[in-house]
């Protein structure tokens, strides 16, 4: 039997967070479970208390079932170091393709994500490798990347 898992991101503003992931996944805003009205009233349900409830959205899902569940949970720290796993969105379509068709696709993902809230942090590329990649992070300095 395979296992289930979502995503876990600890972040300070899981609503700006859900949005701004759902909009870079092609995700959607979660929909809370059946028979609650929000994920707060789910949190209820379960006995947490009002403080660690976040009044708004915290997760989000991928509209055709493939990807996984990714909720973004409130911490009081603050991100200091660089992330030990990280999101590779790839962008750049088939290998076959050529690579300044693939460099178009990234940058153009990238001024995207850009519009969006990340920061472009470096380019990966060397002549004579056929590859491209753009280090990102998102609005709450989580790093990323495009390729």
């Amino acid at each position: 039997m395979s296992v289930r898992y979502q995503l876990v991101i600890d972040c300070a503003d899981p609503g700006r967070q859900a949005h701004f992931w759902a909009a870079a996944l092609g995700y959607e805003l979660a929909p809370p479970p059946t028979g609650f009205a929000t994920w707060d009233d789910y949190y209820r349900d379960l006995g947490l208390p009002e403080e660690a409830l976040t009044g708004g959205v915290d997760r989000i899902s991928d509209p055709q079932g493939g990807g996984p569940a990714i909720w973004f949970q409130v911490v009081q720290d603050t991100k200091s170091v660089k992330n030990r796993l990280h999101i590779d969105i790839h962008a750049s379509g088939d290998r076959a393709d050529p690579i300044q068709t693939r460099k178009k696709r990234v940058d153009t993902e990238a001024d995207r994500l850009v519009d969006l809230g990340a920061t472009i942090t470096h380019v990966m590329y060397q002549d004579g490798v056929d590859h491209y990649a753009i280090g990102m992070k998102d609005p709450e300095g989580n790093e990323f990347d495009i390729n």
